[in-house]
């Protein structure tokens, strides 16, 4: 018994040192999002949308809970985000092809229909964020906009 105290202890104290400790936050510029807000043109319910649902994840910029203070959840949450924008990242948007970014939209048009973005462990904490068909509609819809404007787009020689 005095063992498994011992070690409780040792625990607790790991765990109360490494509260002081944290990855780096994804505090960027909301501003970056602008590029991608202005090639792409989304209505406003579909821009209200990526707002709730996809920047957090998907941009240069996230909204941290305040569960976000506590070591290790902070670094599952860093982890993350930063697997989000290494597939999607619309505050680097203007560095991609035009190729690269229908096959982005085609992505997202796939992940969205399919009901995978976003994901559950997202939306089980950011309610807000669980889309309607209604909603999923509206950005299917705006997403084939796009990807039409850059089918028409001239192909580089």
């Amino acid at each position: 018994m005095r063992i498994i105290k011992k070690i409780l202890w040792l625990i607790l104290i790991v765990f109360l040192i490494a509260q002081f400790f944290g990855p780096d936050k994804n505090e960027g510029d909301l501003a970056s999002i602008d590029a991608f807000l202005e090639e792409t043109n989304p209505p406003e319910d579909v821009k209200l949308i990526l707002k709730e649902t996809c920047y957090d994840c998907h941009s240069d910029f996230t909204r941290y809970p305040w569960y976000n203070k506590i070591t290790p959840i902070n670094y599952w949450l860093a982890s993350h985000v930063k697997d989000g924008k290494k597939h999607f990242n619309v505050s680097k948007w203007e560095g991609n092809s035009t190729k690269r970014k229908d096959h982005k939209f085609e992505e997202l048009i796939e992940m969205v229909e399919a009901k995978e973005m976003p994901l559950n462990s997202y939306t089980w904490t950011h309610t807000e964020a669980k889309l309607s068909d209604k909603q999923i509609k509206a950005v299917v819809d705006w997403a084939k906009q796009v990807r039409l404007k850059y089918s028409l787009e001239p192909k580089p020689e």
